[in-house]
């Protein structure tokens, strides 16, 4: 069930408040794999800046192209699959846990929690 958008005055401006997933307020299809794969696009950069790799030093830990590692890092993850940036991040040096609890709804929810 969707819930009903909260709108609130600030400074005299009626702001709809988010519902916490850009992807699902733009009405985009599967928002939630949407909100999960670019939360994993933002650990596996901190993770390249921290580590500070290049491109190609990165491309070769991920077993990726140099190529799809520049377009990740500019927004553009649609050719990866949440499956693969996951093993990009175990690549990087980080682990990864996947937890499955019952949903307090009829339908479940995906969700990307960051440790």
């Amino acid at each position: 069930m969707k819930k009903k958008p909260t709108t609130r005055t600030i400074n005299g401006m009626e702001v709809e408040m988010g519902s916490g997933n850009v992807f699902a307020d733009l009405g985009l299809p599967d928002a939630d794999k949407l909100k999960i794969k670019s939360g994993l696009v933002i650990e596996i950069t901190r993770a390249i800046q921290q580590l500070k790799l290049t491109q190609k030093a990165a491309a070769e830990r991920m077993g990726i192209p140099q190529p799809k590692v520049s377009a990740m890092l500019r927004g553009d993850f649609s050719n990866l699959s949440e499956r693969k940036l996951m093993d990009c991040l175990n690549r990087l040096g980080y682990d990864i846990e996947i937890k499955v609890r019952p949903a307090t709804e009829p339908v479940g929810h995906l969700m990307l929690a960051i440790a």
